[in-house]
């Protein structure tokens, strides 16, 4: 992990940049173009969206708008979206991702997952992932969400296994059992909400490891994420948190702190609970 071009291997092969930008609850318009293509200017690579964000159209600008000015081959960035869970299903899944495709205006996706594990839906859903990834049309397929049972359950029809399951993940909510399962499944952990959307950044814990490195306590965070294994795509749309976010490659967490950082977890979410969610 050297910079933002850095990247972890896949159980396929396909190579994921260890950190990139996600842009949940941020709406289409010319602060998310320019967020995009901000971040794809500084070095960023990945990019992470979903159909339900209701930004896929702004996101594919900002990524067009990278390649044209900046010089940047499509081939070089990493694109995510997710399936939503009203459009769960085989033939359903395979018209959302190509309604993604043309929201975004690419070719091919190089991550895709189902949003939510919505009972008696995601196995319909993972076959028609397992088709569009066999077809060529898909880098690297995944799941978003998912607990251990659901991963057992899936894999138990699996033909493919996932590469990829993002959860919520951060100081508060660790899922210590639920990443060691994805370790020896060779499933890459990816965090959402790593900075618990903002509530940790007046930890006093944080504050004085943080001090200590003279780094933000958000820059310690994504760190701890990527010592972890975990890879970490931190929102922003202003211009100097999106850098800042960025520098955590030229400083490295203790053991201690590493620990220490560890111990803050109390199980808790800021986001749905996947064995407890109506939509």
């Amino acid at each position: 992990m050297k910079n933002l071009q850095s990247t972890t291997t896949l159980n396929n092969g396909v190579e994921m940049p260890w950190l990139g930008l996600g842009v949940f609850k941020v709406e289409e318009g010319q602060e998310l173009v320019n967020a995009v293509k901000t971040a794809i200017t500084h070095g960023y690579r990945s990019i992470d969206t979903a159909a339900v964000y209701g930004n896929e159209v702004g996101v594919g600008q900002g990524i067009r708008k990278a390649i044209e000015e900046e010089g940047v081959a499509r081939e070089d960035l990493f694109v995510t979206s997710k399936v939503w869970n009203s459009e769960l299903g085989y033939e359903k899944t395979i018209e959302a991702y190509e309604e993604s495709l043309t929201k975004l205006g690419l070719d091919y996706l190089d991550l895709y997952l189902i949003h939510w594990p919505v009972e008696g839906k995601y196995k319909d859903a993972w076959r028609a992932l397992e088709k569009l990834y066999k077809d060529g049309r898909v880098k690297a397929i995944g799941v978003s969400n998912f607990h251990i049972h659901h991963l057992k359950d899936l894999l138990t029809d699996a033909e493919i296994k996932p590469m990829v399951n993002q959860i919520e993940y951060h100081p508060r909510l660790t899922q210590k059992d639920l990443q060691v399962f994805c370790e020896q499944q060779n499933i890459q952990l990816e965090a959402w909400s790593p900075l618990m959307q903002g509530q940790l950044l007046d930890n006093d814990d944080l504050k004085n490891i943080a001090a200590k490195y003279e780094k933000s306590v958000a820059q310690v965070i994504l760190r701890w994420d990527l010592q972890n294994g975990v890879v970490t795509i931190p929102k922003s749309t202003k211009e100097h948190r999106i850098v800042e976010n960025a520098n955590v490659f030229d400083f490295v967490l203790t053991t201690e702190d590493m620990e220490h950082i560890n111990r803050l977890n109390q199980n808790h979410r800021v986001g749905p609970d996947p064995d407890n969610f109506d939509f």
